[in-house]
């Protein structure tokens, strides 16, 4: 198990943080969260590795066949407490330092 890094909250993590933190305990695709705030792929996985990585966020593969489901597993992604807890203290901050 590796030392924890200092998590760096640029404005799409912060939007990904947004979704993951409006959906409570519930869980979502990397697709879902990429439609709902515009992002590509190739900048979303890397954001959502990290927050695994920095324990903000959990992730498991779906259950289930591909061939009943009709379509490939999806890995499926929730923020994690101590990330709830980080996330809403970044979006005061940052509420603060904008003068909101």
């Amino acid at each position: 198990m590796g030392t924890k890094k200092e998590l760096r909250l640029s404005a799409p993590t912060l939007k990904v943080l947004g979704v993951l933190t409006s959906r409570g305990h519930e869980e979502i695709s990397g697709a879902e969260i990429a439609r709902a705030i515009g992002l590509a792929s190739g900048t979303l996985y890397p954001i959502l590795l990290r927050l695994e990585q920095a324990r903000w966020a959990n992730s498991r593969w779906e259950t289930g066949d591909p061939s009943e489901l009709g379509r490939p597993r999806r890995r499926l992604y929730k923020i994690t407490g101590e990330g709830a807890r980080k996330a809403q203290a970044a979006f005061r901050e940052l509420s603060f330092t904008m003068g909101g």
